[in-house]
């Protein structure tokens, strides 16, 4: 369970900023729920951490203020979802909203033959988005391009799937699954997997077709969704001028990372953007259960994304951490305290 901050980035002092872990609706686009806090806090410096279908609902977290600058980690964060398959009719969106393209009404299956259709799909495989998905062709959204009836080339892209447990079938009175017959399963994933896609993908490898017919993201990187705040609940502290209450510091995002505490004067060049030769200890980050949260956008060879703390409830930003001519640096990488604070 992540903990409240106090409202500020890691005490910098004004208007309420960090991380909101927030539950968007079913119906609503992630990008509704980021216009919809700006109007509420007045705050445009507002990024999501990870595209929500519209129909499906779970965890959005938001970075707000200077932890925008986070946002990219939040994106790369792996994410747990739960799931509902149903067998037997195939859609050209992977999930319940699109046309039917085929449907396959007689086949007889054992929860044997599925869980080994999923766990073929553990670890490393190549999936191939879906028309229907955000990404672009030619600078133009593959779903703006679907709606126009157009279909273009979609490369494979290698996507980790780290674990998938089934949780259930239905109908529950029977041991075989037939036509309609739906599967809930948990599956934690890389960011950038198509959830819809594996079910479209397990029901091809199962011979009788599949969609995503539900979708709920129970989980972001250290966000969970026993954790997070209805948009109901935001507006409630709002009104009440409690919004602070809703914000968690921007570390509770960064607790995978390993961390230094700058002395005074290191921390000051810092803060100026000044790489800081460093001799001392680095305090080793939390591990995932399911492993690769510690992936970190634009690290490179040679190099330690790290935490920088001016002090245990004062982080200044993150730094990149090599050896260079004998000496360890620390060069800044994203500052989230300027040099006037």
């Amino acid at each position: 369970m992540t903990a409240p901050g106090t409202g500020a980035a890691d005490g910098a002092p004004g208007r309420p900023e960090g991380i909101l872990n927030l539950l968007k609706p079913p119906g609503m686009t992630s990008h509704d729920v980021v216009a919809f806090v700006r109007r509420l806090l007045g705050e445009r410096r507002i990024g999501h951490g990870g595209t929500l279908d519209p129909g499906a609902a779970g965890v959005l977290p938001l970075c707000v203020g200077r932890s925008t600058r986070l946002t990219d980690m939040l994106q790369a964060m792996p994410k747990v979802y739960r799931v509902e398959m149903t067998l037997g009719v195939s859609t050209d969106t992977h999930d319940q909203y699109g046309e039917t393209t085929d449907v396959v009404s007689n086949f007889a299956l054992s929860l044997t033959d599925v869980a080994e259709a999923l766990d073929a799909f553990t670890g490393r495989y190549e999936q191939v988005p879906p028309m229907t998905s955000a990404l672009r062709h030619r600078g133009v959204r593959l779903y703006a391009l679907a709606r126009q009836g157009v279909d273009v080339p979609r490369a494979a892209r290698p996507v980790t799937i780290y674990r998938i447990r089934i949780v259930r079938a239905l109908p529950a009175d029977t041991d075989t699954l037939t036509f309609g017959s739906r599967i809930y399963f948990d599956v934690a994933c890389s960011s950038g997997t198509y959830v819809r896609t594996l079910c479209h993908d397990v029901g091809q490898r199962l011979g009788c077709g599949a969609h995503m017919s539900f979708l709920i993201r129970t989980r972001v990187g250290p966000f969970a969704i026993d954790d997070a705040l209805t948009l109901e609940d935001l507006s409630s502290l709002v009104s009440e001028r409690r919004a602070a209450e809703a914000f968690l510091s921007p570390t509770a995002a960064l607790v995978h990372l390993p961390a230094v505490y700058l002395p005074p004067e290191e921390a000051r060049r810092f803060r100026f953007g000044q790489p800081v030769p460093w001799s001392g200890p680095v305090e080793a980050g939390r591990k995932s259960a399911f492993g690769e949260i510690g992936s970190v956008p634009e690290q490179k060879p040679g190099e330690t994304i790290v935490r920088v703390h001016g002090s245990p409830s004062r982080l200044l930003g993150l730094g990149r951490m090599a050896d260079a001519d004998g000496q360890r640096w620390i060069r800044p990488y994203k500052v989230l305290q300027p040099p006037q604070e």
